[in-house]
């Protein structure tokens, strides 16, 4: 293998003349060989197109030289376009703010500019990757740009993903809308609803986290672009953070703010944990309708079997003929996963210190990794269960029938009493609800008809009693 040498405040290294990447992350990638895994790859593509943003700027300041500037413009943006990907090999657990994974940035965009301008990579007295690339630039404030530039993106496609997910529960809510069954509380009896009725709900639970998901994006949009080193803007043009953010805005097609306290944004994440905390609730939200999916589908002879869930796979490699939920299983613990990352980002976003938080790699990592994970777990479980599910209308029939919840309905009839009465009853013989009712002459036909009506037993019904209690 062929190498070049170059050196930095520490000394000189040899660095293999094929990398785009330098001493700094050379020195990284020997030093952090921790997980075997780099950071997200998301984080460094969005740091080159800051660059494109804060050279613009630069060179309309006439700070940077245009020749430069053009040069590190191209670099940056093919990386954008898929070059270079396997330049980027900083690892997750890394020094403290992300300077290693935003060195790595710099060092590839200066060697693809100096390459680019006719050069030899490691001339940094062509292009250099702090003096230029990084020029009126810190980690500390290009790794949470990155972060939020990142996230906002993640946001808008999550939702999405969770609007498809609803309309499937939606449109199976529909499908169910006349399943007439035994609803259940603490696993017992309850009143009656529809298996329509519980598919809605379950969409109406995605919508208010599609509502909590579209309120981080008021956080992500502010960004604090000059702040530099701690929020003050040292090394900056006055007017350099306004010129980025303009044309950030022009590449995205995203109206990005200014922080409205650099500093406060510097010293602070926690804009990082409110997005965490809202993947959390919602994985939080898609457990319990797993969890509901796996029992209604329990069986398919010992358990509720309300619904079937889509065969995906042979369940069991001793048990042949078993069927499990696979899909619900997975997505599960995909939310489980979800839930760890935001115990990490908590923990390290609370660790700030001073004027810094330095835990931004891991935070921004699993914040990343835990979209990722959600968008591919909804994509399967919306596919290859939710839209397969079917109902079995006779086994929810019987359970409607026989329930004990059914009782509840003669309560502002018979009193609670009675009624309490009438399910033992209905438990020691095996009668009905309204058999009982009928042997004991408690009402008429007529009466238990209008009582048990279809169209009363899932709604407000009540409108006026023989005689009040």
């Amino acid at each position: 293998m062929m190498y070049r040498v170059e050196k930095d405040s520490l000394g000189y290294k040899k660095i293999p003349s094929e990398s785009y990447f330098g001493i700094h992350t050379e020195r990284s990638k020997e030093v952090f060989t921790v997980s075997g895994r780099r950071i997200h790859l998301d984080l460094f593509l969005r740091m080159a197109l800051f660059k494109i943003a804060a050279v613009k700027a630069n060179m309309e300041l006439k700070l940077l030289d245009k020749k430069k500037g053009s040069a590190i413009i191209k670099a940056s943006q093919d990386i954008l376009y898929g070059k270079f990907h396997d330049q980027f090999v900083v690892d997750i657990f890394q020094a403290g703010a992300g300077t290693s994974t935003h060195m790595n940035v710099n060092e590839v965009i200066a060697n693809r500019a100096i390459e680019l301008l006719g050069g030899q990579k490691g001339d940094y007295e062509i292009v250099h990757p702090l003096d230029h690339v990084n020029m009126a630039q810190s980690t500390n404030n290009v790794f949470p740009t990155a972060i939020k530039i990142s996230s906002y993106f993640y946001v808008i496609s999550l939702i999405r993903h969770l609007k498809d997910l609803q309309r499937a529960l939606f449109k199976k809510a529909k499908e169910f809308k006349s399943v007439l069954k035994s609803g259940r509380t603490h696993l017992q009896d309850a009143g009656p609803i529809t298996l329509g009725q519980e598919f809605h709900a379950y969409g109406s639970s995605l919508g208010k986290d599609i509502e909590r998901l579209e309120e981080t994006l008021t956080f992500l949009v502010r960004l604090n672009t000059g702040g530099t080193a701690i929020g003050t803007g040292i090394n900056t043009h006055p007017h350099f953070s306004k010129k980025v953010l303009h044309h950030l805005t022009l590449l995205t097609h995203v109206n990005w703010k200014e922080a409205r306290d650099p500093i406060e944004a510097t010293q602070n994440v926690t804009d990082f944990l409110v997005v965490s905390d809202v993947l959390k609730i919602i994985a939080v939200d898609l457990i319990k309708i797993c969890n509901d999916f796996r029992l209604l589908n329990s069986g398919p002879v010992t358990g509720l079997r309300e619904i079937s869930l889509p065969a995906i796979e042979p369940g069991s490699s001793i048990m042949p003929g078993k069927i499990n939920p696979s899909i619900a299983e997975m997505m599960t613990m995909i939310c489980y996963q979800i839930i760890g990352y935001n115990e990490a980002i908590s923990y390290s976003v609370q660790a700030g210190q001073l004027e810094l938080n330095v835990m931004m790699p891991l935070i921004g990592h699993d914040l990343l990794e835990s979209f990722d994970l959600l968008q591919n777990g909804l994509v399967i479980f919306t596919k290859k269960c939710v839209d397969g599910i079917v109902v079995h209308k006779d086994v929810c029939r019987y359970y409607f029938e026989h329930s004990a919840g059914l009782a509840t309905l003669l309560n502002p009839y018979l009193g609670y009493d009675r009624v309490a009465w009438i399910v033992k009853e209905s438990l020691r013989t095996g009668e009905t609800i309204q058999e009982i009712v009928l042997r004991k002459k408690l009402l008429d036909k007529e009466q238990l008809a209008r009582i048990f009506d279809y169209n009363n037993m899932t709604r407000s019904h009540l409108k006026k009693l023989s005689k009040p209690f």
